[in-house]
């Protein structure tokens, strides 16, 4: 008998007034699986992916993690279970670093979090301990985005979702964090589905790339099988974009 799939999109459709974000998507995804959402502004990838922790309601259609249909409970409690970062980061100005990691367990019912472990979470994500007790305004983009993927590791979850994460940093900023997530990812065990408009970031850190156009999924390929011209014309118009860079700058060495 096959096995149940962590993470299963059933016949999913969305409708915002005349827009069909998401056409009755059905898509299945392994536990341990880096599949990155990739497509034009407006194709549904954030759409998707905010069907999972039930930040958008489908008009139709069931999302599952484990067998169990998101639905079935309150979302709050959906979410406490899923790890989320964005572009924005929101950390709460207000507070500290470590209180802004701290506030996942929190509300999830897990009670305090011990120093000692927000300390782990900053140790994994390459911060050091101290800033712990300094406030967002006082740090980097870069920096923040690093504390936004740690609150989002605080609640312990298998399943990280990322929506545009890295999309306001610079290159070299956004190239170090892109490839931190990624060795989190195998050290941690995660199921990560991340949206990303940059291809070459999704041929780098995935290893399952799905392209989306007009709320539906044309291509879901392995990076390798992509860079060999698979996937149809969507996706080839997506990876002729870095290939074309490529080739001009080493035209211009």
């Amino acid at each position: 008998m096959a096995a149940t799939p962590f993470l299963a999109f059933d016949q999913v459709s969305k409708r915002f007034g005349p827009t069909l974000a998401v056409d009755d998507i059905s898509l299945d995804i392994a536990r341990g699986a880096f599949v990155a959402l990739v497509g034009a502004s407006g194709s549904g990838k954030s759409t998707l992916l905010k069907t999972v922790n039930r930040l958008v309601e489908p008009d139709a259609g069931r999302v599952l993690i484990d067998g169990a249909d998101v639905a079935s409970e309150p979302a709050p409690l959906v979410r406490r279970r899923i790890g989320y970062v964005f572009q924005g980061v929101g950390l709460f100005t207000h507070r500290t670093v470590g209180e802004n990691i701290a506030m996942v367990p929190r509300i999830s019912g897990a009670g305090r979090i011990a120093e000692e472990r927000i300390g782990e979470l900053l140790d994994l994500v390459e911060l050091p301990r101290d800033i712990a007790t300094r406030y967002p305004e006082a740090l980097s983009g870069g920096q923040r985005q690093r504390v936004g993927i740690a609150r989002a590791l605080a609640g312990d979850s298998h399943l990280l979702l990322m929506d545009e994460p890295f999309g306001a940093l610079d290159p070299i900023t956004r190239a170090r964090l892109g490839e931190r997530v990624r060795a989190l990812h195998e050290e941690l065990g995660l199921t990560t589905v991340m949206v990303t408009h940059d291809m070459a970031e999704a041929l780098l850190l995935a290893n399952r790339v799905l392209v989306m156009e007009a709320g539906r999924i044309v291509a879901d390929e392995t990076p390798a099988a992509l860079l060999a011209g698979a996937g149809g014309e969507a996706a080839q118009a997506l990876v002729a974009v870095p290939r074309d860079q490529a080739r001009r700058l080493g035209a211009a060495v």
